[in-house]
């Protein structure tokens, strides 16, 4: 039961905006154990709205409006929230590495909206909202990182990244002088989605700028579209 004087647990959202029209009304109903402290439509917007104000107790991200882990790592990194993610794909491979890129947990949206409030109350209670199996997979998982990390750290930086970053890096290491619009028109992809590439690729590789980007990407070979 929630104590009278306990305020509520503050929620973010972060998901594109017909999920999060429902997403927003249903933790309304749950008033006064939880209240909406934000929405935002990406990971990148999220970002310039947690700077403007206090920090929320949980982060619901809607996985399924993202490119892969590479903005939750971001997400993670930045604000260091305790994010909760939903997600409409049953992959378990991919409900792991979301834990293991800093997740505290995953609800899937075939399950019923009250299952999704009482994963908010529990990760905001500091537990990890994951089953059994999951459990003993992310463990192996993470054993199995961490040999490899002490092998070749870089090989584990660079086994974080997407296709899409992939593809983006390959892109920039062609030519380290054009301009941002011409490697989004290569893409295919707009300024904006390269920004958020880069945003994430600099994350994970520990890069600051497009020429360490450059040199990072020749000396580890990534220069080349896989």
């Amino acid at each position: 039961m929630l104590n009278v004087h306990t305020p509520p647990i503050q929620v973010c959202l972060v998901a594109l905006p017909l999920t999060a029209w429902g997403l927003a009304r249903l933790v309304q109903t749950a008033h006064p154990l939880l209240e909406l402290a934000g929405v935002a439509a990406s990971v990148a917007e999220s970002l310039l709205l947690l700077n403007r104000q206090a920090p929320p107790d949980v982060v619901v991200l809607d996985l399924d409006g993202e490119d892969g882990t590479g903005s939750l790592v971001v997400l993670h990194a930045q604000t260091r929230a305790k994010v909760l993610v939903v997600s409409g794909s049953r992959d378990a491979a991919l409900h792991d590495s979301v834990v293991l890129a800093g997740a505290c947990g995953v609800v899937q949206k075939h399950e019923s909206p009250s299952i999704l409030l009482k994963a908010i109350e529990k990760v905001h209670e500091g537990e990890l909202w994951i089953d059994r199996g999951a459990t003993s997979r992310i463990f192996m998982e993470l054993i199995r990182q961490k040999a490899a990390h002490v092998k070749d750290p870089e090989k584990q930086k660079i086994a974080m990244l997407t296709v899409r970053e992939r593809q983006a890096i390959a892109a920039m290491a062609s030519d380290a002088s054009a301009q941002g619009k011409v490697f989004a028109e290569r893409l295919n992809i707009s300024e904006h989605t390269l920004r958020n590439h880069l945003t994430s690729i600099y994350s994970k590789l520990g890069l600051s700028s497009r020429l360490e980007l450059y040199a990072y990407a020749h000396k580890h070979g990534l220069n080349q579209a896989g």
